[in-house]
């Protein structure tokens, strides 16, 4: 009896029994860019000590003498030891391979020694002179310097704003042009940030007198951030 009596005296009609709707959204997908222009911020030299001799022990000596030399000499320039790091050691006995009577035989030779080690640089305006540096000391090697930035992450924060900022202006253009209203964000994907070189920097490979310095430029790079983004049409 009380169903009965609900079901005729309750206001149906005015009832809001809210909107079930199984159609999907029109989307119009575009992406956004922002890029800036940032000084490169760090730099790394790869310096290397070979040496060759008859006796294992010496051609190893020499190397050793010599890298703790350069990474003394390195260390009083004011390179933190954290920023030092060892690449590669090695020690081997060449082969001399020679034909006797047709037949192929082999010959031990001298023994090489070799170490190298990477330094970086936190101040980049101290590249040249560090690189003076190097040229002078008793490296055999000496390659770089190689440019980077420090962290990408700071840079990158900065650049999202502006990336939608051109992603809703793209999203905008289309609807018009469709003759349709721009809708919210329904989907937005970070395409992550890519860096590119706008000058390249010039290895300090030769021997620097007090005259003529290494030539450095330390360079720059653009860093672009990519996002994707959906919107809805309405």
């Amino acid at each position: 009896m009380v169903v009965i009596l609900a079901c005729y005296f309750l206001p149906w009609k005015n009832i809001n029994w809210g909107k079930i709707s199984t159609v999907q959204p029109e989307l119009v997908t575009v992406s956004g860019e922002a890029k800036t222009v940032v000084k490169n911020q760090l730099a790394s030299f790869s310096v290397g000590v070979n040496a060759v001799n008859d006796n294992k022990e010496a051609a190893v000596g020499e190397v050793n003498s010599k890298m703790a030399a350069v990474i003394k000499s390195v260390k009083d320039f004011g390179i933190k030891e954290a920023d030092i790091v060892t690449q590669n050691m090695s020690v081997y006995q060449n082969r001399n391979y020679y034909m006797e009577d047709g037949v192929q035989k082999m010959r031990k030779g001298q023994w090489s020694a070799s170490n190298s080690v990477e330094i970086t640089v936190r101040e980049v305006s101290k590249v040249q002179e560090l690189a003076d540096l190097l040229n002078t000391s008793s490296a055999n090697n000496v390659y770089g310097p190689n440019f980077r930035l420090d962290d990408t992450n700071a840079i990158e924060l900065g650049l999202y704003d502006a990336a939608m900022k051109d992603a809703r202006a793209k999203a905008e253009a289309i609807a018009r042009a469709s003759g349709r209203n721009l809708g919210k964000v329904m989907i937005v994907n970070d395409n992550g940030v890519s860096q590119n070189y706008l000058s390249f920097p010039i290895s300090g490979g030769g021997i620097a007198t007090d005259k003529v310095a290494a030539p450095v430029e330390i360079g720059s790079q653009t860093v672009t951030k990519n996002i994707t983004v959906s919107f809805e049409l309405e």
